[in-house]
């Protein structure tokens, strides 16, 4: 689709996709439920190589990402969750979905997944998208929430 940029700035966006860097206080709260032996996902819009490329500037290994190339659909719709969890051998109610977009309230809650929104920019919730289990700016009580503490 015709936007009026010039087509080499998204070849300037990829050479510069391995220069993202997390929020502050993602790496830590990742880091710590990875200790605790909490398995990781991502499911993002990304192409494979880009969403390799973003989930390694995290500095936490993941054990499964799902792009939108790979599950032949983005998000908002249902299949790359749903090939999340089956890659991560996890039913909806065992899981919860750390959304990064207003969208992925809709996504994330049409197969039944509880969700964090981090919110960092203050978006407005779509009209069609229900309220998060939380919804915060930052993700400093995370590793709590999901740990019990």
């Amino acid at each position: 689709m015709e936007v009026g940029l010039d087509p080499r700035l998204a070849d300037d966006l990829a050479a510069r996709y391995a220069k993202l860097r997390p929020w502050p206080g993602v790496t830590g709260a990742l880091a710590r439920l990875a200790d605790a032996g909490v398995r990781l996902g991502v499911a993002t819009n990304c192409s494979e190589a880009l969403g390799r490329v973003a989930a390694g500037c995290v500095g936490v290994a993941f054990d499964v990402l799902v792009t939108a190339e790979r599950a032949g659909f983005y998000k908002p719709d249902p299949a790359p969750y749903r090939l999340a969890l089956t890659e991560l051998c996890v039913v909806p109610e065992r899981c919860l979905f750390v959304a990064g977009s207003a969208y992925d309230l809709i996504g994330a809650s049409r197969v039944g997944l509880d969700i964090w929104w981090h919110d960092r920019i203050g978006m407005e919730r779509p009209p069609a998208a229900p309220e998060p289990l939380r919804h915060t700016s930052d993700l400093a009580e995370l590793a709590e929430f999901v740990l019990g503490e």
